[in-house]
Protein backbone atom coordinates (compact mmCIF):
# COMPACT_ATOMS: atom_id res chain seq x y z
CA UNK A 1 0.00 0.00 0.00
CA UNK A 2 2.83 2.44 0.95
CA UNK A 3 4.25 1.67 -2.64
CA UNK A 4 0.66 2.48 -4.34
CA UNK A 5 0.69 5.95 -2.04
CA UNK A 6 4.00 6.64 -3.66
CA UNK A 7 3.08 6.19 -6.86
CA UNK A 8 -0.17 8.52 -6.62
CA UNK A 9 1.98 11.37 -4.71
CA UNK A 10 3.74 11.88 -8.20
CA UNK A 11 0.64 13.09 -9.73
CA UNK A 12 0.19 15.69 -6.97
CA UNK A 13 -1.32 19.27 -8.27
CA UNK A 14 0.60 22.63 -8.04
CA UNK A 15 -0.12 24.47 -4.52
CA UNK A 16 -1.80 27.30 -5.03
CA UNK A 17 -2.97 29.38 -2.31
CA UNK A 18 -6.71 31.49 -2.39
CA UNK A 19 -6.86 35.07 -3.40
CA UNK A 20 -8.95 37.63 -1.60
CA UNK A 21 -10.86 38.13 -4.36
CA UNK A 22 -12.80 34.88 -4.13
CA UNK A 23 -15.65 34.25 -2.40
CA UNK A 24 -15.57 30.33 -1.46
CA UNK A 25 -15.67 28.83 1.77
CA UNK A 26 -16.05 24.99 3.13
CA UNK A 27 -18.55 23.71 5.28
CA UNK A 28 -15.91 23.78 8.01
CA UNK A 29 -16.54 27.28 8.53
CA UNK A 30 -13.56 28.87 8.27
CA UNK A 31 -12.62 31.31 4.93
CA UNK A 32 -10.74 28.59 2.51
CA UNK A 33 -9.50 31.99 0.57
CA UNK A 34 -7.65 32.32 4.06
CA UNK A 35 -5.86 28.76 3.89
CA UNK A 36 -2.89 28.34 2.52
CA UNK A 37 -1.72 31.87 2.22
CA UNK A 38 1.52 31.47 4.66
CA UNK A 39 4.43 34.36 4.50
CA UNK A 40 7.01 35.11 3.36
CA UNK A 41 5.36 33.93 -0.15
CA UNK A 42 1.55 34.56 0.58
CA UNK A 43 -0.44 33.98 -2.52
CA UNK A 44 1.41 32.03 -4.82
CA UNK A 45 -0.54 32.32 -8.21
CA UNK A 46 2.11 32.82 -10.72
CA UNK A 47 -0.02 31.41 -13.86
CA UNK A 48 -2.90 34.06 -12.39
CA UNK A 49 -5.08 30.95 -12.40
CA UNK A 50 -7.32 32.06 -9.33
CA UNK A 51 -8.26 35.68 -11.11
CA UNK A 52 -8.58 33.66 -14.85
CA UNK A 53 -10.66 30.61 -14.24
CA UNK A 54 -11.48 31.23 -10.25
CA UNK A 55 -14.55 28.60 -11.02
CA UNK A 56 -11.66 26.24 -10.87
CA UNK A 57 -10.01 26.74 -7.31
CA UNK A 58 -12.45 24.84 -5.06
CA UNK A 59 -11.38 21.63 -7.46
CA UNK A 60 -7.91 22.48 -7.20
CA UNK A 61 -7.89 23.21 -3.86
CA UNK A 62 -9.48 20.16 -3.18
CA UNK A 63 -7.10 18.09 -5.13
CA UNK A 64 -3.96 19.51 -3.26
CA UNK A 65 -5.84 18.36 -0.12
CA UNK A 66 -6.08 15.25 -1.14
CA UNK A 67 -2.94 14.50 -2.66
CA UNK A 68 -0.86 16.30 0.65
CA UNK A 69 -2.78 13.94 2.93
CA UNK A 70 -1.73 10.72 0.45
CA UNK A 71 1.89 12.63 -0.02
CA UNK A 72 2.08 12.65 4.30
CA UNK A 73 0.84 8.82 4.26
CA UNK A 74 3.32 7.76 1.85
CA UNK A 75 6.23 9.64 3.57
CA UNK A 76 5.43 8.15 7.45
CA UNK A 77 5.54 4.54 5.17
CA UNK A 78 8.35 5.07 3.36
CA UNK A 79 10.56 6.21 6.66
CA UNK A 80 8.61 3.03 8.34
CA UNK A 81 9.55 0.54 5.66
CA UNK A 82 12.97 1.73 5.29
CA UNK A 83 13.57 1.08 8.55
CA UNK A 84 12.22 -2.42 8.17
CA UNK A 85 9.53 -2.57 9.57
CA UNK A 86 6.82 -4.89 7.61
CA UNK A 87 3.97 -7.12 8.69
CA UNK A 88 4.56 -10.64 9.84
CA UNK A 89 3.83 -13.15 7.38
CA UNK A 90 3.18 -13.32 3.51
CA UNK A 91 1.95 -11.26 1.25
CA UNK A 92 1.48 -14.08 -1.20
CA UNK A 93 1.49 -17.44 0.11
CA UNK A 94 1.15 -18.96 -2.71
CA UNK A 95 4.36 -17.56 -4.32
CA UNK A 96 5.85 -18.41 -0.72
CA UNK A 97 6.77 -14.43 -1.03
CA UNK A 98 7.05 -12.77 2.52
CA UNK A 99 6.81 -8.91 3.44
CA UNK A 100 9.58 -9.15 4.74
CA UNK A 101 10.89 -9.79 1.12
CA UNK A 102 9.89 -6.65 -0.41
CA UNK A 103 12.89 -4.15 -1.12
CA UNK A 104 12.66 -0.48 0.32
CA UNK A 105 12.21 1.91 -1.75
CA UNK A 106 10.27 2.60 -4.90
CA UNK A 107 11.44 -0.28 -6.70
CA UNK A 108 10.07 -2.47 -4.50
CA UNK A 109 6.55 -2.22 -5.68
CA UNK A 110 8.14 -4.34 -8.83
CA UNK A 111 8.30 -7.51 -6.22
CA UNK A 112 4.29 -7.32 -5.64
CA UNK A 113 2.13 -10.00 -7.45
CA UNK A 114 -0.15 -8.82 -9.66
CA UNK A 115 -2.94 -9.88 -7.90
CA UNK A 116 -1.54 -7.66 -4.56
CA UNK A 117 -1.24 -4.66 -7.32
CA UNK A 118 -4.98 -5.61 -8.38
CA UNK A 119 -6.10 -5.66 -4.98
CA UNK A 120 -4.49 -2.22 -3.45
CA UNK A 121 -5.84 -0.50 -7.21
CA UNK A 122 -9.84 -1.93 -6.19
CA UNK A 123 -9.28 -0.81 -2.59
CA UNK A 124 -8.42 3.15 -3.48
CA UNK A 125 -10.59 3.07 -6.34
CA UNK A 126 -13.23 2.09 -3.65
CA UNK A 127 -11.89 4.35 -1.11
CA UNK A 128 -12.16 7.19 -3.50
CA UNK A 129 -16.02 6.26 -4.52
CA UNK A 130 -17.24 5.33 -1.12
CA UNK A 131 -15.80 7.58 1.99
CA UNK A 132 -13.32 9.98 0.36
CA UNK A 133 -15.32 11.08 -3.13
CA UNK A 134 -13.83 13.60 -4.89
CA UNK A 135 -16.99 15.00 -5.45
CA UNK A 136 -16.72 16.47 -1.68
CA UNK A 137 -14.31 19.30 -2.21
CA UNK A 138 -14.38 20.57 1.45
CA UNK A 139 -12.75 17.61 2.52
CA UNK A 140 -14.65 16.65 5.54
CA UNK A 141 -15.08 12.88 5.60
CA UNK A 142 -17.01 13.14 9.22
CA UNK A 143 -14.22 11.59 10.97
CA UNK A 144 -13.58 14.66 12.98
CA UNK A 145 -9.79 15.67 14.46
CA UNK A 146 -8.83 12.93 16.18
CA UNK A 147 -12.29 11.73 16.41
CA UNK A 148 -13.18 14.87 17.72
CA UNK A 149 -14.51 18.02 16.40
CA UNK A 150 -12.62 21.59 16.84
CA UNK A 151 -15.54 24.69 17.63
CA UNK A 152 -12.98 27.57 17.69
CA UNK A 153 -12.63 28.96 13.73
CA UNK A 154 -9.46 29.98 15.14
CA UNK A 155 -8.14 26.56 16.10
CA UNK A 156 -9.45 25.62 12.83
CA UNK A 157 -8.29 28.18 10.48
CA UNK A 158 -4.97 27.06 11.95
CA UNK A 159 -5.11 23.24 11.77
CA UNK A 160 -5.89 23.20 7.98
CA UNK A 161 -3.36 26.11 7.35
CA UNK A 162 -0.75 23.12 9.20
CA UNK A 163 -2.26 20.21 7.17
CA UNK A 164 -2.43 21.97 3.66
CA UNK A 165 1.60 23.26 4.47
CA UNK A 166 2.59 19.63 5.61
CA UNK A 167 0.91 18.20 2.46
CA UNK A 168 2.79 20.35 0.43
CA UNK A 169 5.75 19.79 1.93
CA UNK A 170 5.12 15.94 2.17
CA UNK A 171 4.69 15.87 -1.57
CA UNK A 172 7.77 17.52 -2.20
CA UNK A 173 9.68 15.15 0.10
CA UNK A 174 8.12 11.92 -1.52
CA UNK A 175 9.36 13.20 -5.02
CA UNK A 176 12.55 14.08 -3.71
CA UNK A 177 13.13 11.00 -2.29
CA UNK A 178 12.24 9.23 -5.21
CA UNK A 179 14.31 11.27 -7.21
CA UNK A 180 17.70 10.82 -4.97
CA UNK A 181 17.03 6.96 -5.03
CA UNK A 182 17.11 7.24 -8.86
CA UNK A 183 20.41 9.66 -8.71
CA UNK A 184 21.71 7.98 -5.82
CA UNK A 185 21.16 4.44 -6.81
CA UNK A 186 20.69 3.61 -2.95
CA UNK A 187 17.65 3.83 -1.42
CA UNK A 188 16.72 5.99 1.94
CA UNK A 189 17.63 3.85 4.46
CA UNK A 190 20.99 2.79 2.14
CA UNK A 191 21.86 6.31 2.38
CA UNK A 192 21.32 7.66 5.83
CA UNK A 193 23.19 4.11 6.97
CA UNK A 194 26.25 5.36 4.50
CA UNK A 195 26.07 8.51 6.00
CA UNK A 196 25.67 9.50 2.05
CA UNK A 197 23.35 12.65 2.51
CA UNK A 198 24.49 15.04 -0.89
CA UNK A 199 24.83 12.95 -3.81
CA UNK A 200 26.58 15.95 -5.46
CA UNK A 201 29.71 15.66 -3.76
CA UNK A 202 30.16 11.97 -2.23
CA UNK A 203 30.55 10.50 -5.34
CA UNK A 204 28.70 7.41 -4.03
CA UNK A 205 25.74 7.87 -6.70
CA UNK A 206 25.86 6.08 -9.78
CA UNK A 207 25.83 9.51 -12.01
CA UNK A 208 29.50 9.67 -10.20
CA UNK A 209 30.84 6.13 -10.99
Amino acid sequence: MKLALLALAAGSAAAFAPSQSAKTSTALNVNELEIGATEPLGVFDPLGWIETQPEAFERRRAVERKHGRIAMAAVVGCIVHNNHIVFDGYISPSNDLKFSDIPTGIDGIFSVPSAGLAQIIAFIGFVEVAWWPASQYDGDYGIGYFGGDIFDPAEKARKLNAEINNGRAAMMGIIGNMVAEKVTGQTMYEQYAAGHFNPFNDGEGILFN
